[in-house]
């Protein structure tokens, strides 16, 4: 569990503001980073647990037979369905607004009107605002005040044991609003509780819960509400606004538009792919012509097997294939059924000019999203908690000659965290790796709370060199502990690592940030090339914030700060006075440091980022 506030301890005899030096640098990245979306995870976290860790520290317990248990990943699991009311309660009393999101999979009900539930503004044991779902086919928003329920509002909703669904629950003043798989089910107002925790329920129910985050402030609206005999299984409706227009009947719904493919979670083969006739994922793979564009309606696809985009299947330089999210829609492509394997992949995309966009993928047997192909564009994607690196590039197969490894991929704007292998060692946030071409590029990316490395461009001597890559505007933050506190001692832990067995490849790393990393910031790992090292920070790294021992690598205008005592910079190559260097106390730039680094989502959607204190960015 842990806060996108990262206080580290500050020095005693430190005290003041940045100096202006930090703060433009600071400035400049954050606001190339202001493109990033401000979806599922990238608001400021409060607290999360996907129970990962074999345990349940941080709930409290009033009623039921809870225990941390496998289903596929750890999940929280209420197993006495005879309990009246079974309840875990986490987080602070003093939250106010905020939303709440979790995964919950009913296994059990024992009579009618039973329900397992998600709440926020807990301020007792008898008191909060929950999301329910009912076996009586409801979902309902509901105040709980003792044994006074007053619903809030709902829709049908057909609830069925064994199956996951993904609940959110909004608080903002005394607007209240819930959604189910991406669409909302109800939304309204009440002012019987202005704060307090969230918790996990259930009444005369058993149930699993995993995947919970609380993220600071409301959510932005995944869609509009469901049509009144939505189940999960359904596609839902789209937005009734100007951008989207209400989704017509299936009897009625024209033909998609001119290149266009519907998915929705309850999609057919052997649908005709329109908005009210939606068809599957891997059926539209094969069906969208060159400029055509698949559009993902909201919710959560589960998936046994790699989702791939065969080789050949192209888009051109002028025509992408573009695969989307719906727009005001959260597609969630889930491979928790997959065991750890690495031929067990996500979405494999090995074609050639596609653009990706708007896409969560996670729990994937090994990458998250594998990228095969070239001059693809993937846009604001989120890769969590698969089982190896969440977004790889690498060649699509063994016999893949160099010629044809991946290149000319941009990777931007997209998010990645929570990646864990059963060794602890090789999951990254993103990778370019081993066998990659020339021209990839990551641009506003966030990699965090990785098991193994925020970046990792490996070279291996059987391969040969890679081609090199491009980093700029990213962050990379808490690498080497998971979100959970998880770590695993084989991990190298390091916010960017750019090499490896004395090959020289000359990457281009600029405008970046490496943050409380469990390792180096910043580290060639034996890349004896000639290197592009421009207008980065690095701060608070556990080990060094820069190493590069070997080379000739050219440094300019970076900046290494401290708020204690570390080891110092090791740098070889060509520096000059432009950079300043951690060698035993801070310099100039950041003399006044005093130990916080900060970043949240206003409720604009702005980024503000604080550092030592200080607004720096807006």
């Amino acid at each position: 569990m842990r806060s996108t506030s990262l206080p580290v301890r500050p020095r005693a005899r430190r005290a003041g503001l940045v100096t202006a030096a930090v703060t433009a640098l600071l400035a400049m990245v954050m606001t190339a980073l202001l493109n990033l979306t401000g979806g599922v995870a990238l608001a400021a976290t409060l607290f999360s647990d996907n129970f990962n860790s074999g345990s349940a520290t941080g709930w409290s317990k009033s009623g039921g037979d809870w225990s941390v248990v496998t289903d596929g990943t750890g999940t929280f699991q209420q197993s006495k369905a005879d309990s009246e009311l079974a309840r875990q309660f986490a987080g602070s009393a003093s939250w106010t607004n905020y939303t709440v999101t979790a995964r919950v999979k009913p296994t059990g009900f024992s009579g009618s009107g039973r329900y397992a539930a998600l709440g926020a503004r807990s301020t007792g044991s008898s008191t909060r605002y929950q999301l329910a779902l009912l076996n009586t086919g409801r979902a309902e928003l509901q105040a709980v005040n003792g044994s006074t329920v007053t619903v809030i509002g709902g829709t049908n909703l057909s609830v069925t044991t064994g199956t996951w669904y993904t609940l959110q629950l909004s608080a903002s003043g005394s607007t209240l609003t819930g959604w189910v798989n991406g669409a909302q089910v109800a939304s309204g107002s009440s002012s019987l509780f202005g704060a307090g925790r969230i918790v996990l329920v259930t009444s005369y129910a058993s149930a699993r819960f995993d995947d919970v985050v609380v993220s600071d402030g409301a959510a932005p609206s995944p869609s509009a509400p469901a049509s009144p005999s939505a189940s999960p299984s359904a596609p839902t409706s789209p937005s009734a606004s100007p951008s989207a227009p209400a989704s017509p009947s299936p009897s009625t719904s024209p033909p998609p538009s001119s290149g266009t493919v519907y998915v929705a979670p309850g999609g057919t083969d052997g649908a005709a792919g329109t908005i009210g006739n939606p068809t599957t994922l891997t059926s539209a793979l094969t069906r969208v012509t060159a400029g055509g564009t698949i559009y993902m309606r909201g919710g959560t696809y589960n998936y046994a097997q790699t989702v791939t985009v065969a080789t050949g299947n192209n888009g051109t330089s002028s025509a992408r294939k573009k695969l989307s999210a719906y727009p005001g829609e959260t597609p969630v492509l889930n491979f928790s059924a997959q065991a750890e394997d690495p031929a067990n992949r996500g979405l494999a995309v090995n074609g050639n000019y596609w653009h990706v966009y708007g896409l969560v993928v996670e729990r994937a047997g090994d990458n998250g999203i594998f990228v095969g192909g070239s001059n693809n564009i993937f846009e604001r994607t989120v890769t969590r908690y698969n089982r190896d690196t969440g977004l790889q590039l690498s060649r699509t197969l063994s016999t893949t000659p160099k010629a044809d490894w991946p290149a000319n991929n941009l990777i931007l704007s997209a998010e990645s965290h929570d990646n864990a292998d059963s060794d602890g060692e090789d999951a990254d946030g993103f990778a370019a790796k081993l066998t990659v071409g020339s021209g990839n590029v990551f641009r506003y990316c966030v990699s965090h709370n990785n098991i193994d490395d925020g970046w990792d461009l490996y070279t291996k001597t059987d391969t040969g060199a890679i081609g090199a890559v491009t980093i700029e505007d990213s962050l990379a933050y808490n690498n080497g502990t998971l979100s959970n506190g998880g770590q695993a001692g084989n991990g190298d832990r390091n916010g960017f690592k750019l090499g490896g067995e004395d090959i020289g490849v000359n990457h281009i790393v600029r405008r970046t940030i490496s943050f409380a990393n469990g390792k180096h910031g910043f580290t060639f790992n034996r890349n004896p090339g000639s290197m592009t090292i421009s207008n980065n920070l690095a701060i608070n790294n556990t080990e060094r914030n820069f190493t590069f021992e070997a080379g000739s690598s050219v440094f300019r205008n970076n900046t290494s700060c401290r708020s204690s005592s570390g080891t110092n910079d090791k740098i070889v190559g060509n520096t000059d006075s432009s950079n300043q260097w951690w060698m035993g106390s801070n310099g100039s730039r950041c003399a006044s440091y005093t130990g916080s680094l900060g970043w949240s989502f206003a409720s604009g959607g702005n980024l503000v980022v604080t550092l030592g204190g200080r607004v720096v960015s807006l």
